[in-house]
Order: structure tokens, then sequence, then C-alpha cells
């Protein structure tokens, strides 16, 4: 699937709920269904800065395609980070930075959190664009 087809679906899967409360209801039910990091990989390296809760975002290129992995000690937090790394994972790092994150004010996330959690938000859109620099310099450098 496509990067703007997965961006597709989770604006249909959002569309679906009638009030905020179960939206956030579902968001906290992805990230259940993210599978967790073991502890062995939750290190401070792949901990994304700016966020209130504790993030671990672990990208690895293959195949040309950038692949993420998360976990977060906070389920809503964990909930969000599985939406990014649902609609930005298996794509190639000009997708991935082609791809404006709009689709979260389309299905009304950034309106309805704190202004932490925002401020988290962002820092981890920030992260995953930056990796995603990284392997494309890493790609055209032949390396």
């Amino acid at each position: 699937m496509q990067i703007q087809e997965r961006v597709d679906a989770l604006i249909s899967e959002f569309k679906g709920f009638g009030d905020w409360e179960d939206r956030y209801m579902h968001i906290i039910s992805r990230g259940k269904e993210m599978e967790s990091l073991p502890e062995d990989l939750q290190k401070e390296e792949y901990k994304v800065k700016g966020c209130q809760s504790q993030v671990w975002l672990i990208p690895e290129l293959k195949d040309g395609k950038v692949y993420f992995r998360a976990d977060s000690d906070a389920a809503i937090v964990k909930g969000i980070v599985s939406i990014l790394v649902g609609v930005y994972s298996d794509a190639t790092p000009d997708e991935i930075l082609a791809t404006r994150p709009e689709f979260l004010d389309t299905i009304g996330l950034r309106q309805h959190l704190s202004m932490s959690r925002a401020n988290g938000l962002s820092s981890m859109i920030k992260q995953i664009s930056m990796y995603a620099l990284a392997f494309k310099t890493k790609i055209q450098m032949g390396l």
C-alpha cells in the first residue's frame, strides 16, 4: 500500500467515530495493538526529544524503504506514535519527506491534544523527517 493510500485509510477510519471520546479510545487501542519494544531497545539514542512521555522511535532502512518501530510509556502517546508509524513505515525517504502531516488536522488530532502532547507530536514528526533525510543522504552517497 502506498503512503497516500495509508493516509486515506486513516482518514476514513477516523470518520467512523462520532465523538472524541470514541476517537481517544480508538487511538489507545491502536497503541495496545502495536508490539512493545523490548527493554534493550528502549535506549536513549532512540528517544524522541521534546515529548513529555517517553517515546522511542527506531528506524531501519531496508531495500530503499524506511521502517519504524516505536513504543511509549503512555497509552495515548503510544497510540499516536502507532498512527505515525502506520503511515510513514514502508515508504521511501522521499515519500516520507513529501507527505506532510496535514492528515493529523484532517482527523482532528492536533486540535484535541493538550499543548504538551501537541509539542510531543511535533517532535515525533520532526524525528521521522530527520531519519528520512539521513537515509536519503545515505542512499545518495551509496552507503
